[in-house]
């Protein structure tokens, strides 16, 4: 059901997007931490929702439906985010771009691997990815202004973010490899149907 809390949590996930949204594009350091803090917890709940699912034994087409799509909603509206407002720099679009690729190859895959009832199971290096992915976009949020205000301003947070987006793209780069793969494999399956109009 759409009120059982894993859900609740998934929903949150989305309903933080906008807040987030505002509170990064004002670009004072005061907002970036606040941004970064909701961007934070919106990454738990990502946690929290397949736990308490687990734990309660509330699984549902419903929840499988919406976490992938509540993930790739806040992941794409941050780097798009992000890159417009120019905190990505050249350094870090490049892999933005490799990320935002393999998110919406790795959602065709889904799309055809459903059609024929086949799933595609999440590989313990994806879950890697994601954690990579969400520090990296933290940092980023978080900036090198958060870190003077925090008095910590040796620490260069923007730099981390980057490294960790690199590093997060290569993970990328590997894991839609495998989902490709998967994908071709069973390709045959529905070789004899009719071929669907490809939009």
């Amino acid at each position: 059901m759409l009120t059982d809390l894993p859900n609740l949590l998934t929903l949150s996930r989305v309903a933080a997007i906008p807040v987030l949204i505002v509170l990064a594009s004002i670009g004072s350091p005061g907002c970036d931490l606040a941004a970064c803090i909701v961007f934070a917890s919106a990454g738990v709940t990502d946690y929290l929702d397949g736990k308490l699912a687990r734990s309660r034994k509330q699984f549902s087409d419903l929840g499988r439906m919406l976490d992938p799509i509540a993930d790739k909603l806040l992941v794409g509206a941050v780097l798009i985010m992000l890159a417009g407002d120019g905190r990505l720099g050249p350094w870090g679009l490049y892999p933005a771009i490799v990320i935002m690729c393999r998110e919406i190859l790795v959602s065709g895959l889904r799309e055809f691997l459903a059609e024929i009832r086949v799933g595609l199971p999440v590989t313990r290096l994806a879950k890697w990815k994601t954690t990579a992915q969400m520090a990296a976009l933290g940092f980023l949020i978080a900036g090198n202004g958060t870190a003077r205000l925090l008095d910590i301003g040796w620490l260069p947070v923007w730099l981390i973010g980057v490294v960790l987006l690199w590093v997060s793209a290569l993970l990328t780069v590997i894991t839609g490899w495998d989902y490709l793969l998967a994908g071709l494999r069973h390709t045959e399956i529905g070789g004899g149907r009719d071929a669907k109009a490809r939009g």
